[in-house]
């Protein structure tokens, strides 16, 4: 019977040329990260982070149903935490845990609608009626308790005109609040209107600093979301 003479470096450069071949093999199967795959991931995990925990605010001017949805979505994509929260503002004159069965009921309306829309996105929600002396101190404060990732509301402005700034509260819970705040703007107000070819018209929403989201609308009942 022939042997077969093996030499060590022979040996040496065939583990050489396998271990190439490897390399070769998995850098065809796993190409490199481009800069847009590390951003996009990196984006990922501030989402995840950003969802842990949120409040959806209501109040007597703050309408967040649109907004209720939308973070019933995100709750239920991240598996966070959901609380809805009216918010009724208490006059100095009162006690700030004084009774305001008015509103109160208006509170516990919001917390009915608030429920069912939860329960369409098969989420788990809880949902509070908050007196305080203001709708913005209220919800800093809640927010603080609750150690909220993300605030969502939907907002109001201070004039019916074009450019009419955003409601007060608005602005100072952006302002104030340690967490993400995410604003839905509709184009119900502050819009740009122009005529549209076939004689409608068009409402277009004006850019606004802030914005979470807009409305495009070319007739009335009709509306497609888009991201400002």
């Amino acid at each position: 019977m022939n042997t077969i003479a093996v030499h060590p470096t022979g040996v040496i450069i065939g583990l050489m040329v396998v271990v190439a071949i490897t390399a070769t093999i998995y850098w065809m199967l796993h190409p490199p990260k481009t800069r847009a795959d590390v951003e996009a991931k990196q984006a990922e995990t501030v989402l995840k982070k950003m969802v842990g925990s949120i409040i959806v605010v209501y109040s007597e001017d703050i309408h967040s149903e649109h907004m209720m949805v939308l973070a019933a979505r995100l709750a239920r994509r991240g598996s966070a935490d959901l609380l809805a929260v009216y918010v009724i503002e208490v006059p100095l004159i009162f006690p700030e845990g004084a009774e305001m069965p008015e509103e109160d009921r208006a509170g516990n309306d919001m917390k009915a609608t608030a429920e069912v829309i939860a329960q369409h996105h098969d989420v788990q929600l809880r949902t509070e009626v908050l007196h305080a002396r203001s709708v913005s101190a209220g919800v800093i404060d809640l927010a603080k308790r609750e150690n909220a990732n993300l605030i969502v509301l939907g907002s109001y402005r201070e004039g019916k005109y074009t450019g009419a700034p955003l409601g007060r509260a608005i602005e100072e819970i952006a302002t104030r609040a340690k967490c993400d705040v995410l604003i839905g703007v509709p184009g119900a107000y502050g819009t740009l209107l122009k005529d549209a070819p076939n004689g409608e018209v068009d409402v277009v929403s004006s850019p606004t600093r802030g914005s979470a989201a807009s409305v495009r609308q070319s007739r009335p009942g009709s509306s497609t979301s888009s991201r400002s």
